[in-house]
Order: C-alpha cells, then structure tokens, then sequence
C-alpha cells in the first residue's frame, strides 16, 4: 500500500508489540489502543481511573497531533474498562478532551487489559 503512512511520535508511549501508534491512509488516522503509559519512561501513571483516563487521552492527542490532527477530528473512540464502575469518571475526562460535535463511541468492560491496567481507548480521525 504506497499510501500507507506509519505514524510515530516521542511524545506517546512506544509501541509494545508489532503494531505502529497509529496508521494514515488517506485522511483516515486509526491510532492504536492507547493505555496509561508515559512517554520516554514507559511507566504506568500511579493513581486513580481519571489520573489514568488523563495519560491515555493526552497520549492519543499526541498521536492525533503527529498525524496532522487532533482529538475533535476523531469520528470514532472506542474505550475498554476493567470495571464499567469508572464509566462516569471517564466520561468526565473526555468531555475536557473533544469538543461538540462529539464522535461516535463505544465503551465495553473488558476482563483484563496490558500491563493490568484499568483503561484502554482507541481511536479513528478523520483529518
């Protein structure tokens, strides 16, 4: 695919597994599951679901940005809680991330995630 673009940046956690942070074809962005990790350091952000939804929203924006966008070209967001419990929380933290028009979006409970943490989000752009 010649119009395939890898999409990588310093500024979100390194990929942990054969995947890229995100792929560009066209003005299609699709990031990859983003979880609270810090850039650089790859550590786990200490703390509750909205200290974790916080890294995991500024992790994708920093993908989004490397593609050319930001999160209010997202048109499709997909989270992942271990616990459906945190949904208002994260709810809350999102709402601080997009603007109206919101995108569409799924949110499920998961029975684990990577590195055992508590969210995963996921993300489509169009730029």
């Amino acid at each position: 695919m010649s119009n395939r673009a890898i999409i990588s940046t310093p500024n979100a956690p390194e990929a942990i597994g054969p995947y890229s942070q995100a792929v560009k074809v066209g003005n299609t962005v699709w990031i990859s599951g983003q979880i609270p990790l810090v850039p650089g350091s790859m550590e786990l952000v200490q703390g509750d679901i909205t200290a974790q939804a916080e890294r995991v929203f500024d992790n994708l924006a920093a993908i989004a940005e490397a593609a050319g966008g930001s999160l209010n070209h997202a048109v499709k967001v997909n989270i992942s809680l271990t616990d459906l419990g945190d949904f208002a929380a994260v709810n809350e933290v999102m709402a601080r991330y997009f603007k109206e028009p919101y995108p569409a979006r799924a949110c499920v409970q998961v029975a684990a995630l990577p590195k055992a943490v508590d969210i995963e989000v996921e993300a489509i752009l169009a730029v």
